[in-house]
Parts: C-alpha cells; sequence; structure tokens
C-alpha cells in the first residue's frame, strides 16, 4: 500500500500526465511480447523460454494471435530477473515466486556458498592469469608445462613450435592426477640449465630433417637424444602407464603421422626403439 501511495505521488511528464480515477477494467491494459520485453528489459525470446521452462505463464492470445501480457505478467518478469540476477537458477524459481519466503533462508545461504566456491575459483583463475602475463607463455598451455616451452621457444621451426604446443596440451589432457605431476616433474627437469641447451640443440637439429639428411646423421643425432636423455625419461616412466590407459598412443601416432615428415618419423621411430633396446637401470 505504501508504494501505491507513493507511486501515486509522483510527478507526472506533461505529455502522459492523467487524472487518477478508479479504473472500471476488470482485466488491464494488454500489451504484446515486444512491448513487456521492452519494459522488463528482457528480450522476447527470453519470455518465449520463460514460457517453455514454467516460470511465466502463458497469456490469452487475440483475436489474432498476438500474447496479450498485463501488468502482472511484468512483476513476474522483474521478480525472475531479479532472482536470476541473485543466480537462482530457473528451475528454483517457481517455488520462490509462488512464496518468496518458503524456502528463501536455505536458498540464501546455498547462494553464499556457491558464491564463496565461485570467488575463490576466480581469484585462482585471476592468479594464472598474472602468472601467464608475467612470463611470456601462451595461454593455451596447462601453466605448470608452459615454461619449458617458451624457454626453447624460437630455438627451432614453427611447425616443430606448434607441435611441441599440440602435443603438450594433449598429453595434460590424457594424463591422471599422478601421470601430470610426473609429466611436470619431467618439464622442470628438462628446463633446467644442465639439460637445456641440449634439448634446445636436439630440437633445433631434429627440426631441420628432411629429406636431403644422410643417415649418419640422422644416427648422431638419435644417439646424442638417448645418450643425453633416456635416464631422465626413464626415471619418469610412469607417465606411459597413465597416458596408455586413456589410449593415447593412438592420438599421439596420428598426430605425428599427419604432422612429421618421412625422415622426422624415421628418427622418432628410432629413438623409441633405442629407449626401449636399453637396459633397465640395475640391471646386470
Amino acid at each position: 500500500m505504501v508504494c501505491t501511495w507513493l507511486h501515486a505521488s509522483f510527478p507526472r511528464q506533461a505529455s502522459t500526465r492523467t487524472r487518477l480515477e478508479p479504473s472500471t477494467s476488470t482485466t488491464g491494459r494488454a500489451v504484446r511480447s515486444n512491448e513487456l520485453s521492452s519494459l522488463a528489459g528482457v528480450t522476447t525470446r527470453t519470455l518465449r523460454h520463460y514460457h517453455q521452462i514454467g516460470v511465466l505463464d502463458e497469456p490469452p492470445r487475440s483475436a489474432n494471435g498476438y500474447r496479450q501480457y498485463d501488468v502482472h505478467d511484468l512483476i513476474r518478469v522483474l521478480r525472475i530477473r531479479q532472482l536470476a540476477a541473485l543466480g537462482v537458477s530457473l528451475d528454483r524459481m517457481p517455488s520462490l515466486l509462488e512464496d518468496a519466503t518458503a524456502d528463501a533462508p536455505e536458498m540464501l545461504e546455498q547462494l553464499d556458498t556457491e558464491l564463496t566456491t565461485e570467488i575463490e575459483r576466480l581469484c585462482s583463475r585471476r592468479t594464472l592469469v598474472a602468472q601467464l602475463r608475467a612470463q611470456p607463455m601462451s595461454p593455451d598451455l596447462p601453466l605448470e608445462l608452459a615454461p619449458l616451452l617458451a624457454a626453447v621457444m624460437g630455438q627451432s621451426s614453427s611447425n616443430i613450435e606448434r607441435m611441441d604446443r599440440d602435443q603438450t596440451v594433449l598429453l595434460a589432457h590424457l594424463a591422471d592426477r599422478d601421470g601430470m605431476a610426473s609429466l611436470t616433474a619431467l618439464y622442470e627437469r628438462l628446463s633446467h640449465p644442465e639439460l637445456l641447451p641440449s634439448l634446445i640443440e636436439s630440437t633445433s637439429a631434429f627440426s631441420r630433417l628432411g629429406e636431403h639428411t644422410t643417415d649418419d646423421e640422422l644416427d648422431t643425432l638419435v644417439t646424442h637424444f638417448v645418450d643425453t636423455f633416456a635416464t631422465v625419461i626413464e626415471a619418469h616412466s610412469d607417465i606411459s602407464a597413465s597416458l596408455d590407459s586413456r589410449g593415447a598412443t593412438g592420438l599421439f601416432d596420428e598426430y605425428t603421422a599427419t604432422t612429421l615428415n618421412a625422415t622426422q618419423r624415421r628418427a622418432l621411430v628410432a629413438t623409441v626403439e633405442r629407449l626401449e633396446a636399453r637396459e633397465p637401470r640395475g640391471a646386470n
């Protein structure tokens, strides 16, 4: 009642000023969808969605088929907007719209919990963004693995750099939690100043492999790689088990088959064979 009196006392623009007289209509002024959506600040598509999910009743239609809304529909839409702004899901709205105080305390407590979780997630994301801004990292890479790729950036062909990025993204997705921890440790080890120059040298040489590469040149590269990195790779062999359980081998085979040239594929096969032929550490 207070709002009724308050609204009646608002000054009116000259063009819209009317005398306040009791209404003789029992149905109110009907408006169409576009008028209601404009008044409520939503789209006509949103109104149709509200009808479809049952939070807004279908109004009567005019003789020519247009929906006929009134002020009660406007109020309903405004209430829906307010609840949506708080984060209330549409499927929880019907009961609140019928009785706004029915389960409000429980609902607000749940919303508070959800918002707390969302704030924590956003803070974590902001921290990640800050870390990416502080270093020349590609934002589409997992943060734990990005430093190594940043360190070797510009040291080989753009095609090899793209391959390193793509396969890193794939590795991070396919590895389970333990596998990801081991993968991160491997990337950190390869980034160490003791190994990084050799990694850059090997990556650069691999990117230059082609049809003019001799067998001796290929063998030299494979031998250097295995001699330098075999023990590091073996120390993180649990990564393979993590990836094999998710069928990663076929995906990586498909990727290299469609990306590497024939000589690079030969070098890769030879490297795998050399690594598999090595005696396990500690063997007599």
